[in-house]
């Protein structure tokens, strides 16, 4: 599809033609930086620290505005295998949606390699047999996925800030 072809889109949802929904993967640390702040004169804002700042957690999330925000978590990073994974699973929803209402799922994401690996690519022709299209944005274009607004507001206001115990806290 091309990039016009998303404002299509975008009006077929509104209408209530398809779901359209945004997918993307954004990571969080167990610690956090202290943000800039205020303090008493003469004292430093202080936070108390866990005893490992590793363990990484990868967020693949999936937001249909005004509607929800499903997502799967790993430590690390996503891999193809667990991307196709998520998909599959998307894709069975997809496919209840299009029995009950006759709409299909377009999922709007960016170009990265595990979502046009190979093996993703084997996958396409069953998710669209389940209702479940998706689209790429052109490279270099993360601002046009709406899911990033979802990104910002988490990770500005939902936690930052925050140090988390264990990786599942």
């Amino acid at each position: 599809m091309k990039l016009a072809d998303l404002d299509t889109l975008k009006q077929a949802a509104v209408e209530g033609y398809v779901e359209l929904k945004y997918l993307d993967e954004s990571g969080c640390c167990r610690w956090s930086p202290v943000s800039y702040s205020y303090s008493r004169i003469g004292s430093q804002k202080q936070m108390a620290q866990i005893g490992s700042r590793g363990g990484r957690i990868s967020i693949l999330g999936l937001w249909q505005p005004q509607v929800s925000f499903e997502y799967a978590l790993v430590q690390g990073g996503f891999k193809t295998k667990r991307y196709i994974e998520v998909m599959d699973w998307i894709a069975v929803k997809a496919k209840n949606t299009l029995v009950e209402t006759g709409r299909i799922s377009v999922i709007v994401h960016d170009n990265g390699s595990l979502h046009i690996s190979k093996k993703a690519k084997q996958k396409w022709l069953e998710w669209q047999e389940k209702g479940l299209f998706v689209f790429f944005l052109p490279p270099y274009c993360s601002e046009m996925n709406r899911i990033e607004e979802e990104w910002h507001q988490l990770k500005t206001h939902e936690i930052a800030g925050q140090m988390f115990i264990t990786s599942y806290q």
